[in-house]
This record gives C-alpha cells, structure tokens and sequence, in this order.
C-alpha cells in the first residue's frame, strides 16, 4: 500500500516538480515548443538537442527557484496585529 506524506509547506505556494507555477508553465511551453520542432523536422539531431534543452532548462529552473527561495526576505507575519475593528466613528472633538 502507497504511503502519502502531507504537503506541509502550504504557505510558500503551490510546487510541481519542485519548480513554482510561473516557472512550471514556462518549462511546459518549452516541452511543447520541442514537441512541435520534432514533429517538424524529424531528424535524430534535432531530437537529441531538444531533449537535452529541456533537461538543462529544468536543471537550471530549478536552481534559480532554489536561488529565489533563499532571495526572499519577507517575514511571515506583519509587525503589528491588532483586534481592534476599524469604524468611522471619532470620538474625539472638533
């Protein structure tokens, strides 16, 4: 039986394939674009340099990810949380 851990990085955004959405689109519109060029011009050259194009752009989509991730500074949470509700009452005079 599959034993499936779960995701527990849930505030740093949805991973496929260890790469973000922006960089996970970008990588299918590169397998697609390959897919087309075969089609194309069948030849065993042009097949093996868009396999390797592919692989060496999702290495590198990878590192840059990992990059970006380290890049980020914001914090998790604001500096100042407050219950207060927010009316426009004054209750201060004129």
């Amino acid at each position: 039986m599959k034993k499936y851990e779960p995701y527990r990085n849930i505030r740093k955004g949805a991973v496929i394939f260890g790469l973000s959405l922006p960089l996970f689109a970008l990588m299918m519109l590169s397998v697609i674009a390959s897919l087309l060029v075969i089609i194309f011009s069948f030849s065993l050259g042009v097949i093996f340099s868009a396999l390797l194009f592919n692989a060496f752009l999702y290495i590198g989509l990878n590192r840059i990810s990992r990059l970006l991730e380290f890049l980020q500074m914001t914090g998790a949470f604001p500096k100042m949380i407050s219950n207060k509700r927010n009316s426009n009452i004054n209750y201060e005079e004129d």
